[in-house]
């Protein structure tokens, strides 16, 4: 099946039909014998490029360019005229009103079918590249400046998406002094469309959870009413998205979490690793869906990692995808790391068929310091701070790193709940 699709708009029935056998043999070809059907075509499908006459019965090319260019959803498509007319001025008024090329009459056909393929290209690699800065400011949008530290404790955030990757959500508020709010999640899909859902959402979901925890702190019962508005709400009905919401509280050592159907968290313990294993469906899917709270005790030297689907899905050299015990395999072989992020990283990507990843990649880290016989003691819940730490990637490098200061670190700035840190 072709790639590019054409509509020729041209009234001279024999020039139409070379045109249309010629370029048919490339691309997937549409004709009209002049501007107002060419528009009544537009209205039923956009095509990759039109080619147009100029002289034309009931609309000429120009007044159909106009027409064109008035719209949103048709002014960028490329455009192309043939004409016999080779003066200056209509090359002039040509260019005005957004035409690409312009050929005169008689051509080569072979000519033609070049210019139309580099053009055709050419568009491609502007779209492309347009979308990569986009998805890319997006995905900047969707990430924290920052992360929690708090004395006997490491957290460690690293994502890198891809300029075709898909809706990765991240993001953490201090819900009150020394209680953290933490959000994993993934809204479905794939390419820019899914950022723009994850932007949106994201922003909907910060306002929802910053009301709703005035009165309750059980992320069950936050994803319960997420769930329900989610569906209730006209703009959001068709949204659906993975989310993990965690309750982090230093100074019980425990984390409470509810799953809506998110990627399940590993949990790194001395004695063993395994995945945290309840999850429920995803948000947005069934308005009676329930939720639940399960609770973890960090003990000393136990780690908490979450994650997103770039990674899970990953192809091995063998073929399979790296999955849970792939993961766990890889985190404990790098547990000791001072890095321990990046480097299961590119293990990973040592060990896989490819040599990057096939998604976004989002990695968060919350480890308890200290071991069982040599315990981390923290400090009161309100000397919890936020670490304003820059990332450390290169210009044109699109990952993020951060991690929390070491624990002896005085960090000067407060984090405001869902906003970036604010002097103190």
């Amino acid at each position: 099946m072709a790639e590019y699709s054409i509509l020729i708009v041209e009234d001279e029935h024999t020039l139409r039909r070379l045109l249309e056998y010629k370029l048919g043999k490339q691309f997937n070809v549409r004709t009209a014998e002049n501007g107002v059907e060419a528009l009544k075509l537009l209205d039923e499908e956009l095509p990759d490029l039109i080619i147009s006459d100029i002289m034309m019965p009931k609309m000429d090319g120009f007044t159909l360019q106009s027409a064109i260019q008035e719209k949103q959803e048709t002014r960028a498509i490329p455009f192309i005229f043939l004409t016999a007319k080779a003066d200056e001025g209509s090359q002039l008024k040509g260019r005005r009103t957004g035409v690409d090329d312009y050929i005169t009459k008689p051509f080569d056909i072979d000519q033609l079918i070049s210019r139309v393929q580099r053009l055709l290209e050419r568009t491609k690699i502007f779209r492309e590249q347009l979308g990569a800065r986009i998805g890319e400011d997006f995905s900047k949008k969707l990430m924290p400046k920052s992360l929690p530290s708090v004395e006997g404790y490491r957290t460690i955030f690293y994502n890198q998406p891809r300029e075709h990757g898909g809706g990765d959500i991240f993001d953490w508020t201090e819900s009150s002094p020394g209680t953290y709010f933490i959000t994993v999640g993934d809204v479905m899909g794939k390419g820019l469309q899914a950022k723009f859902y994850a932007f949106s959402f994201l922003g909907y979901l910060r306002s929802t959870l910053n009301t709703m925890m005035q009165t309750t702190d059980s992320p069950a019962e936050l994803l319960t009413r997420v769930n329900k508005t989610l569906i209730d709400d006209p703009p959001l009905e068709d949204t659906f998205a993975s989310l993990l919401v965690m309750r982090w509280t230093p100074a019980k050592n425990e984390l409470v979490y509810t799953n809506a159907g998110h990627c399940r968290p590993i949990i790194l313990r001395d004695e063993g690793s395994d995945v945290a294993e309840y999850s429920d469906i995803i948000l947005g899917l069934d308005y009676n869906a329930e939720f639940k709270d399960t609770v973890i005790i960090l003990e000393p030297g136990s780690a908490v990692v979450s994650y997103t689907d770039g990674i899970l899905e990953q192809v091995m050299k063998n073929g399979q995808q790296l999955g849970e015990e792939g993961i766990i395999e890889h985190l404990n072989a790098v547990r000791a790391s001072e890095d321990p992020v990046e480097d299961m990283l590119h293990d990973v990507l040592r060990q896989s068929k490819s040599p990057s990843f096939g998604d976004d990649v989002l990695v968060f880290w919350l480890e308890r310091l200290g071991s069982a016989d040599q315990p981390v003691i923290n400090k009161d819940a309100h000397d919890a701070r936020s670490s304003n730490v820059s990332t450390d990637a290169q210009p044109g490098d699109r990952r993020t790193r951060l991690r929390s200061p070491q624990p002896e670190r005085t960090m000067p700035r407060w984090f405001s709940p869902f906003k970036d840190a604010k002097s103190s």
